[in-house]
């Protein structure tokens, strides 16, 4: 292969081990490493690995990424644009954000403007250029809601479009960026916000949070009981928590069909796990489909908060996050994994899913 060292327009590096640029603090190194700050070292480097026959990834925020071990071969572009535009409408505010930007940054900025749609997806780490791959959601609320388009660099044709809200087959933590990986670069993302709109309360935790307090919470104060809840389940990047070196919730929430979940109910119920089938939690997921609770599941088999093995473990507050405690290996993070999906397959006959992007 060429060596990219020879180019002057691109400053690569070499050999750059990737575990800082993660929030779990694990995996080796990159062979070629970009930080790209501008869409068109984004398009140029493309380009090089095209032509040198290279794989090449994009890294944004590391915190939804599990890195292996030897690290990856190829190049490792890190998206370091910035930017944030503001266009106000009658009734919708457009913010379009590069994809370099940290996501928290942009969900401050409609805080701020008072624009509502975003409120509840506060604390989340990453960047905004990875909300709508993962349709990044909580508390009620997912990004696909307000996302109005993303603009995207095509890897296969490298020309740069824009695309809707319906071409990006948003659903539940799933778009059509997942369905076809390594086919789109996200640029950037537009998002249609509502000025002075009411919060969104649908998430039960939240609503019973906020009961207490008005009547009419404001945006700003649903965002900060949505930090305190996150907080309580050590779900922030918090200096000295040692639960928060994590990747955020390690599995999504199984969505079976109602014939399934029914079994997974009476098997609950047989079990002793609960008195009536009724206090399994699950919701609609459309049409003849139900929403299973990961974490519940992963207690209710067997798998307890705080569980150690080794330099791994499960948060001692929240049994959706595996955490590494420092000096482990992305292989014991796996093989933790694996133990769970094992124990929760074993009790409840239910499949769990990586939420993670593995490398």
């Amino acid at each position: 292969m060429s060596s990219p060292s020879s180019s002057a327009e691109l400053a690569f590096e070499h050999a750059v081990p990737l575990a800082p640029f993660t929030t779990l603090g694990l995996g080796g190194p990159a062979q070629h490493l970009l930080r790209a700050r501008s869409r068109a070292e984004v398009h140029d480097a493309l380009r090089w690995a095209s032509a040198a026959g290279e794989p090449a990834r994009i890294l944004g925020g590391g915190s939804n990424l599990v890195v292996a071990d030897a690290g990856v071969a190829g190049l490792v572009i890190k998206l370091d644009t910035r930017g944030m535009e503001i266009t106000r409408g009658p009734e919708r505010v457009r913010v379009e954000v590069q994809a370099g930007e940290p996501w928290e940054g942009v969900v401050q900025l409609a805080l701020a403007e008072n624009l509502a749609g975003i409120e509840c997806l506060t604390g989340i780490p990453g960047s905004t250029g990875a909300t709508p791959i993962q349709n990044v959601g909580a508390y009620g609320q997912e990004v696909g809601e307000c996302i109005e388009a993303v603009e995207v660099l095509d890897r296969v044709s490298l020309e740069t479009r824009w695309l809707s809200r319906e071409q990006c087959g948003f659903g539940y933590r799933d778009s059509s960026f997942k369905r076809e990986p390594g086919r789109f670069v996200v640029l950037a993302v537009r998002f249609a916000l509502t000025p002075d709109g009411p919060p969104r309360l649908r998430y039960a935790e939240l609503a019973r949070a906020l009961s207490a307090g008005a009547a009419a919470p404001s945006l700003r104060e649903v965002a900060e009981a949505v930090r305190a809840l996150r907080a309580s389940k050590s779900m922030l990047l918090e200096p000295g928590d040692p639960n928060s070196r994590s990747a955020g919730s390690f599995f999504t929430n199984p969505i079976v069909p109602l014939a399934h979940a029914e079994a997974v109910k009476q098997r609950a119920l047989s079990l002793g796990v609960v008195s009536r089938v009724e206090d399994v939690p699950s919701f609609a997921a459309g049409p003849g489909m139900l929403k299973l609770a990961a974490g519940w599941l992963i207690e209710k088999a067997g798998v307890s908060k705080g569980l150690r093995r080794g330099a791994v473990g499960i948060s001692s507050r929240h049994a959706l996050a595996l955490v590494h405690h420092g000096g482990g290996s992305t292989r014991e993070l796996l093989a933790l994994a694996e133990e769970v999906q094992s124990r929760v397959l074993a009790v409840f006959d239910v499949e769990l899913a990586l939420e993670p992007v593995c490398w």
